[in-house]
């Protein structure tokens, strides 16, 4: 049970740090009841330039870092910044560029998992 709220902590920390770097689009796939899935959540979301993308995906991790001492399991992506992951074990955040949020369409490949829109 513990495990549980320490991830919905994460999970707002981390949608926190989007939103306050204007991630845009941003979605929370809950792909706890998909069959073998790879994490509990997977958070979506994109930004307008490599900047932004970068500046989304290292605020995410300085936050978790600072506010809950979580240390990122594994990072890709962030020599080009066009599809940055950030590994958390349960959750996995994906900061793409539009264009190639578009193309992988991870939402669409989840499908069976429930999607909640996240507003700004």
């Amino acid at each position: 049970m513990a495990k549980r709220k320490q991830q919905n902590t994460l999970k707002d920390v981390i949608l926190e740090a989007v939103l306050e770097k204007k991630g845009q689009e941003i979605k929370v796939l809950d792909l706890r009841d998909v069959q073998q899935s790879i994490a509990d959540y997977f958070i979506i979301c994109h930004g307008n330039s490599n900047t932004q993308v970068d500046s989304i995906s290292d605020f995410i991790e300085r936050q978790a870092r600072t506010e809950l001492d979580e240390k990122l399991l594994h990072k890709e992506g962030s020599e080009n910044s066009q599809w940055v992951l950030l590994d958390y074990g349960d959750i996995v955040i994906h900061v793409f560029l539009e264009e190639y949020r578009r193309f992988y369409n991870l939402e669409d490949l989840w499908a069976d998992a429930k999607i909640e829109l996240i507003e700004e």
